[in-house]
This record gives C-alpha cells, structure tokens and sequence, in this order.
C-alpha cells in the first residue's frame, strides 16, 4: 500500500506510472503484498530542505528515500520507509534524455524503493546489483529507460 502524496498538481497518468513502478519494484523484490511506504511528489526546495537537513548537501536533488523498516502499530503491516520526488527535477531530466517524465517518474520510484530495502550504489558491486535490478523491473513495466 502506498500513501501517494501530491504537493504539486502532477498529470493523472503520471500518478498511475508511479503506483505502477513501486509495485512492480515490491514484487521483483519479494516484498509483502501488504507492505507500505510513503511517497511525496513535490518541488526543487522541498528535496533541497530534505537533502540539506538529513544529509548536509544543500542542494535539491531528484529522489530522497528514507528507510524505516518498521511495522506499522496501527495496521500490523510493514512500513517500509518515505520517498520524496522533486517533479520539476523528473520534468527536467525527462526533457534532457527526450522521454516521457512518466517514464522519469517511475526510474526515480524505483530507484527510491530500492533503497528504501537496503539497495545503495556507493560500491562498484553494491550499484552493479541496483542497476540490475533497476533495469529488470523497468523492463517488466514496459518502461524504456535504463540506469545510468
């Protein structure tokens, strides 16, 4: 189950891309059907703020996530953590490569799902195992991008 929240008004297809992402990301990685997370779409100085007061870059960026890992106390289900997306930044980058921001949309889901269940790119082999993962459940959803 996934809190979609919207900050910023974003196209109804785009919302769709997104839930279709995070749940494809779920099942390729053996997640609960029942598992949570949050996700915020929002704008360049709220992932700037996120970014400079969780992690010390004062700069905004395109994807933050947040792992929780914990069981939610009300529904018993596990709460996997939040993710937040700037959609200027996916907007932007979509225009760069000349590719649908819904597409944008659902790499920077999954790239986000991915950390939230422990996945990172710091090391060589650790972002060898994430861009193949990546690559595996964009493909599933029909979504043409590819990880750096």
């Amino acid at each position: 189950m996934t809190d979609l929240q919207t900050d910023i008004p974003i196209p109804p297809q785009a919302l769709k891309a997104i839930q279709q992402a995070i749940e494809a990301a779920l099942t390729h990685q053996g997640q609960p059907p029942d598992a949570a997370l949050s996700l915020r779409i929002t704008d360049d100085a709220a992932l700037q703020a996120l970014n400079r007061d969780y992690l010390g870059i004062d700069a905004p960026t395109d994807v933050l996530s947040f792992p929780a890992g914990e069981t939610d106390p009300e529904s018993g289900r596990p709460y996997l953590g939040d993710i937040a997306i700037s959609y200027p930044c996916a907007r932007r980058q979509a225009e760069r490569g000349g590719h649908a921001v819904e597409h944008e949309l659902q790499l920077l889901a999954v790239h986000g799902v991915l950390h939230l269940l422990g996945h990172d790119h710091a090391a060589a082999q650790d972002k060898a195992r994430m861009w193949q993962a990546q690559a595996e459940i964009l493909a599933a959803i029909g979504c043409p991008l590819s990880p750096p």
